[in-house]
Parts: C-alpha cells; structure tokens; sequence
C-alpha cells in the first residue's frame, strides 16, 4: 500500500524554505505542524490523490477534478506519480522537468511519494487557476 506524505506549498512561504530542499520534509516534521499542512497517509494505488486526501479530511485545493485547471496541483519531490495523460493544462516540461502532478487524476505508482500540495501559488501556474 504506497505512502503519501505531504506538505503545504504554504508553509514553505511562512517558514522561508526552498521548495527543492534535500531536507525540507525533516524540517516540516521538526516544526510539528498540524495535520492539514504536513502529514501522511496510505492509500490503494488506484486511489486518486485528491479523492483520498479529502476523504481523510484534508482540505486540498481543486476545482474541476478532470485535469482541467491547476488548482489542485502539487509538485512530487520523491516517488513517481502517474496522471494516466488526462491532463490538459500543465506544459511538457512542468510534468517532465518540475515534477507537477493535478492531484485529481493522479495515482501513486511507487511505495513512498512525497508531495508538496497547495502548488498553485508557485508563479508559473497562477494562471491556469480556476477562481
């Protein structure tokens, strides 16, 4: 059963850490933030990661839920995570190069992924977001 453990893009602004961090989930873990901005969890590994964030109770941002906008992306620091190519609005080198996966179409494909949710504050998204 994979692992997700997550955390705030955020918190990454209020503490003034780097998004690409080597040790940026030992410093959220450090901190002992609450539950909604770091966190882990398991899930099946058909399970979308949105659909079972909110299920757990986090209150992860989206809108569309079809891969339509970026309101639910995250960027995947370890691990791999597959969109099944039903997005539509991320550019190839967002996915390829950045690592960012819309949460609402993506399953885990590795035991342990490690993800930074909330990523439409980063600047090369903010106008893909749906308001």
């Amino acid at each position: 059963m994979p692992t997700v453990e997550y955390l705030n893009y955020e918190v990454l602004d209020d503490y003034g850490w780097e998004l690409y961090d080597p040790e940026l989930f030992e410093k959220a873990t450090a901190e002992e933030l609450d539950e909604e901005d770091h966190g882990i969890f398991e899930l099946d590994e058909d399970d979308w990661l949105l659909d079972h964030a909110m299920d757990e109770g986090h209150d992860w941002p989206f809108s569309c839920q079809t891969g339509a906008c970026a309101n639910c992306a995250a960027i995947i620091l370890e691990g791999e995570v597959d969109m099944h190519n039903l997005q539509q609005i991320l550019m190839p080198d967002e996915v390829e190069e950045k690592n960012v996966r819309l949460t609402c179409i993506a399953t885990p494909e590795t035991d342990t992924v490690k993800l930074v949710f909330n990523a439409k504050h980063i600047n090369y998204l903010r106008n893909r977001v749906v308001r």
